[in-house]
């Protein structure tokens, strides 16, 4: 976390604070067709380590998206703490973690969301553009070749392929250095070349910036590389590696 924003965000106190990700209790529940609560994420401790890969794994409907949101920030818990790159998000009111996310986080969303009729360029600097930062269009380039989407940038969503949204919504979550990212599914909607690139690409950028990266994933090569691995059924971790 960057010294000018730590005195921004107030960081949280506490030997944990240097972890970028810790959760402790998280409780989220949601209401079920008849009326009952349903325990999505149910009790769950969660720490990880900078500069290192954390996967979250489980079969569907376990509660591993519902999980992601509330570490980065997007959805707030029903109980427990969350800090975030040191500030203690579940207590935080919205303009602060909203300008913790954009400065300090990236994130890849299984359905990528990306604004329609902005063109993949502008999508991809957009975070930044948003925090009044200046565009680095080399960097830009750069990281679009990397990904094989250089080509595509003058390109709107809607004039992509489902492969190549996700590796726009990759290129965002990447472009600005994040210090965490978080990512749902990063290769679901890639070929096996593609998602081997992204894989590599994943593994330079903790390497060289020390990046701490959560995600969820079906995907084994994916899980194969994560330093860390949490199994999570019916809203509670089964066990790690």
């Amino acid at each position: 976390m960057t010294e000018a924003v730590a005195r921004d965000l107030d960081p949280a106190d506490g030997a944990e604070g240097s972890a970028p990700v810790v959760a402790r209790g998280l409780v989220k529940s949601f209401l079920a067709p008849d009326g009952s609560s349903v325990a999505a994420v149910n009790g769950i401790d969660f720490v990880a380590p900078q500069g290192k890969i954390s996967a979250i794994v489980g079969p569907s409907g376990s509660g591993k998206t519902t999980l992601l949101q509330l570490l980065a920030g997007l959805d707030r818990p029903d109980e427990g703490s969350i800090q975030l790159a040191g500030v203690e998000i579940s207590r935080a009111d919205d303009a602060t973690v909203t300008r913790l996310r954009r400065r300090e986080v990236g994130f890849v969303f299984q359905s990528f969301n990306l604004v329609p009729g902005l063109p993949a360029r502008d999508n991809i600097v957009l975070p930044v553009r948003l925090d009044r930062r200046p565009v680095d269009q080399e960097r830009l380039v750069d990281l679009a070749d990397r990904l094989g989407i250089a080509d595509r940038l003058d390109h709107t969503p809607e004039q992509l392929s489902g492969g190549q949204k996700q590796r726009v919504a990759v290129a965002r979550a990447l472009y600005a250095e994040p210090a965490i990212v978080f990512a749902d599914e990063p290769t679901g909607a890639l070929d096996a070349d593609s998602a081997q690139r992204l894989l590599d690409i994943i593994v330079e950028t903790v390497a060289a910036l020390s990046q701490t990266v959560v995600l969820v994933t079906h995907d084994l090569a994916v899980a194969d590389l994560a330093d860390s691995v949490h199994v999570l059924r019916a809203g509670k971790l089964d066990r790690q590696r």
